[in-house]
Order: structure tokens, then C-alpha cells, then sequence
């Protein structure tokens, strides 16, 4: 049995937890607003809002529920479009969408206008937060009849109305969200916490964000064990020189964390290439470290930081290098009853001496064609430590360990650097496919490690 509320309602059902929070919102609650589009999180037509319980307040980020769990949502406020509404009139973002003319079918429009909501509902509670603005909140929304320009439009309208808001109070009061929100919190607080069981029991999901666009049918009526959903302790942590993540941590809380800004000046940058923001704040590290893909952005970063895995069973911890981790194409050195607990890094100093690239068809919201990241110290231009990663050349994010043992401890010249793409050349095993073609994507991986020497170490140019 799991309980959240579901706009203005309490739900309590013992429904499979496994089942799409889509389906279930759709078919049990006859909720028809979210729309039914890819099922495959890039389209944004089922976008919701989450909201969870933290220091007494609402914290409200928007999902694509078509590849939330359902069980996701225990202890949760879910909110969708018929929840958004203010009684007898449109919300503000509503009323701009119209004014704006930002609809044509209106197939998108519920998506558009709950992340919308998200954005106004989020700026009391991060009204000093640079990193993401009101365009930022709708980068999972696809329209495919305005041309974007008249959403841009009603965007900038509803920014301009909410400049000065501080309050979820005063957002009530000027009509952008309804009264009952705030009596959530009173809510929520009464829902019990689920006891943690023991995971062997359980086939274990953290988000879904990639076996959901696989394996939804497969997953719908399974016992799953969601670990997203249980009381945490602080994800992000920095002692002993070393920064700890818990596995559970998604793509926007590393983004949103300010000690991370400061140790990655450009972490913003690098993480607007890693998928849209539903996407961010449902992914989890963990999960994209089990998930395997040959191109998965976070694992190319985290192998250049050097991390380290924790490995938990009922019965033992152990601990192994992620460079280690991968033994073959989706084959990895986990047991069946071990999971990833926590991801590590060393940390030496502020700012890290690091750089992260992608290439992919689109800029942004894409899979990449090659990614790589690369992080060095020198001591008198003696390369005294280099970690260099590259996915998209390899059955498995690769870690070029011929190309660094090389470089190691030389002298940092223009001729080492052109030697070690020579090495680096043999060593990757590219294929051909969708994404290009093998030639292509040699050529990308030593542009890429080009532009991290260029931007890391200029002075051998």
C-alpha cells in the first residue's frame, strides 16, 4: 500500500508500484489533461509536477510520469494540469499561454503550462538560483505546431510576474497557483515513511529513466524495489578530501549543489547537455552507472574524476574503482544481491583542473555520437596525474588507460601530446552505427581530447 495526494486527494492503493504514474493518473484517476505522447520521456506531453516535503515547505520539480514508477510518488504531492487551476478561471500561465497565442492542437499545451507552474512555484524557494530560468523549464516540452516563438513569448510574460513574488502566499493570492496548496505540507507530514526491506527480495529500480523506454510492460506488474522514495541523510557530502554521492543522487541535485559549482566553474554548461530538466531531476547517479550505455554522460565524468564505487550486500561492503567496473558490453562486476550505495572522487583542490565535452546531431537533449572528459595535474608542466575518459568507442564508457600510462609523468610538450593521440588512436575500437560512422567517431574522440589540452593546458600550442 502506498499513499501520496494527488492534487487535492489522498490516494492510498495497493495498484502494482511498478505501474507509469502516467497509466495510473490516465486510467485509475481519469485524469485526461496528462497526455499520452512518447513514452519515452523527450516530448514532455505527460509532465507533472512532484512535490516533496523538506524543512517544513514544498520543494516542486517537474517529471515526464510516463517513465516515473509509480511507488516513486509514496509520500508525494503529484500534481497535474486539472490540479493547477485555480477554481472557475485559468492559472496565470495559462491565461498567458492564451494571450500569447502559445496553443494550436493543444496536445502539448497541459506539459508546457505544468512545467510553467513548476518554474513559478520553485522561485520562492531559489530566488537567489542563477542556473535555471524560465526557458530552462520547459526544455522537455516539445510543440510541433506554434514554432516555439509564442510560448517564448507567454514564458517571458509569466518571468516578468513573478520578478518580484517571494512567496508561495502572495503566488496564491495573483493567481498562478490554487489556495489548497498550503495545506500540502500539513498533508504530506501525516503519510508514514516506508521501512527500508532487504533488497534481495526485489528486481531494483532507482528512477527508470531508461528501463521504463525499454521495459515498461515488463517492469508494470513486478515486485520493485524503489530506493528513491526512502528518508535520506544529506546525498552530497565533502570530508577527508574526497567528495561522496550517495547513489541516489539525481542529475539537478549534483548541478544545483553550490560546492560543486565552486570545484566545476563550467558545471552548468557541461550538465545542460545531459538531458532535459524532467530528465535531470529524475535520473539518479546510480542508475546511470548500472544502466551501462557505451555513451552515458555522468559515467564519462565521474571516470575522469577518478571515482570509486561502494558496494553493498546483505552480508558484505566492498569497494572498487568505476574504471573497473565494467567487464564487457552491459556486463558489470555486480552480484545479484549487491547495489551501488555510493559513488566518491578525490578532491585536491578548488577549482579541478577539468573539461567535459559531447558532441551529438542535436546540441542539447541528445544522445551523444562521442563524449569525453578529461581531468590533469601538472607539477612544472610534468603531468603528474591525468585521468582521460571517452564514450561512443568502446562496448563500455571507456577509460584510455594506455593513453594515460603514456603520458604520465612526461614532460607536457606538443610532440608527447601528438604521440598520445597516435596511442590513443589504437587503442580505441569505435563501431559504426546510427550515431556515425566508425571513421567519424575516431576522428571526433581525438577532437575532442584536443579541446580538453587546448582548454586544460594552452600553453603547448
Amino acid at each position: 500500500m502506498i499513499s501520496f495526494i494527488l492534487n487535492n486527494k489522498k490516494i492510498e492503493t495497493d495498484t502494482f508500484i511498478g505501474e507509469t504514474l502516467l497509466d495510473f493518473i490516465r486510467e485509475n484517476q481519469n485524469l485526461k489533461g496528462t497526455k499520452i505522447g512518447c513514452r519515452e520521456g523527450d516530448c514532455g506531453a505527460c509532465t507533472v509536477l512532484i512535490g516533496e516535503l523538506k524543512n517544513d515547505q514544498v520543494q516542486y520539480h517537474n517529471i515526464t510520469s510516463c517513465l516515473s514508477p509509480l511507488g516513486n510518488v509514496h509520500g508525494k504531492h503529484v500534481l497535474t494540469i486539472e490540479g493547477l487551476t485555480p477554481e472557475n478561471s485559468l492559472n496565470i500561465a495559462q491565461q498567458e499561454m492564451v494571450n500569447h497565442q502559445g496553443t494550436q492542437c493543444g496536445f502539448c499545451t497541459p506539459g508546457f503550462v505544468v512545467s510553467l507552474s513548476g518554474y513559478v512555484l520553485q522561485k520562492p524557494q531559489h530566488n537567489s538560483h542563477k542556473l535555471s530560468t524560465v526557458l530552462d523549464s520547459i526544455s522537455g516540452n516539445i510543440c510541433r505546431c506554434t514554432g516555439y516563438k509564442s510560448i517564448e513569448k507567454a514564458a517571458d510574460a509569466i518571468e516578468e510576474k513573478t520578478t518580484s513574488t517571494t512567496s508561495l502566499e502572495e503566488l496564491i493570492s495573483k493567481g498562478f497557483v490554487p489556495g489548497y496548496l498550503k495545506e500540502i505540507p500539513e498533508k504530506l507530514s501525516e503519510i508514514p515513511k516506508i521501512k527500508k526491506e532487504s533488497t534481495h527480495k526485489y528486481k531494483i529500480v532507482a528512477s527508470g529513466t531508461d528501463l521504463y523506454v525499454q521495459q515498461a510492460d515488463n517492469l508494470k506488474k513486478n515486485d520493485l524495489h524503489l530506493i528513491t522514495h526512502f528518508e535520506n541523510s544529506e546525498k552530497i557530502q565533502f570530508e577527508n578530501n574526497h567528495c561522496i554521492l550517495d547513489a541516489k543522487t539525481t542529475m539537478s541535485e549534483l548541478l544545483e549543489n553550490e560546492q560543486l559549482q565552486e570545484l566545476f566553474p563550467s558545471l552548468e554548461v557541461y550538465f545542460k547537455k545531459i538531458s532535459s530538466a524532467p530528465i535531470r531531476n529524475m535520473g539518479t547517479i546510480g542508475g546511470n552507472i548500472v544502466n551501462a550505455s557505451p555513451i552515458a554522460d555522468v559515467v564519462i565524468i565521474l571516470l575522469a574524476l577518478h571515482a570509486k564505487l561502494t558496494i553493498k550486500s546483505p552480508n558484505n561492503k566492498r569497494e572498487i574503482l568505476l574504471k573497473d567496473f565494467y567487464l564487457g558490453y552491459k556486463t558489470l562486476d555486480l552480484l545479484p544481491k549487491e547495489i551501488i550505495t555510493f559513488i566518491s572522487f578525490p578532491i585536491s583542490k578548488k577549482p579541478i583542473d577539468f573539461h567535459f565535452e559531447k558532441v551529438s546531431k542535436r546540441t542539447h537533449l541528445d544522445i551523444a555520437s562521442v563524449n569525453s572528459a578529461m581531468q590533469i595535474e601538472l607539477e612544472n608542466k610534468f603531468i603528474k596525474e591525468i585521468h582521460l575518459s571517452i564514450g561512443g568507442v568502446a562496448p563500455v564508457p571507456f577509460y584510455t588507460k594506455k593513453t594515460i600510462d603514456f603520458l604520465l609523468n612526461k614532460e607536457l610538450t606538443f610532440s608527447l601530446f601528438e604521440e598520445a593521440l597516435e596511442i590513443l588512436d589504437q587503442e580505441i575500437a569505435p563501431i559504426s552505427d546510427v550515431r556515425g560512422s566508425s571513421d567519424y567517431k575516431r576522428l571526433l574522440a581525438k577532437q575532442l581530447v584536443k579541446i580538453h589540452f587546448m582548454t586544460l593546458t594552452p600553453f603547448i600550442f
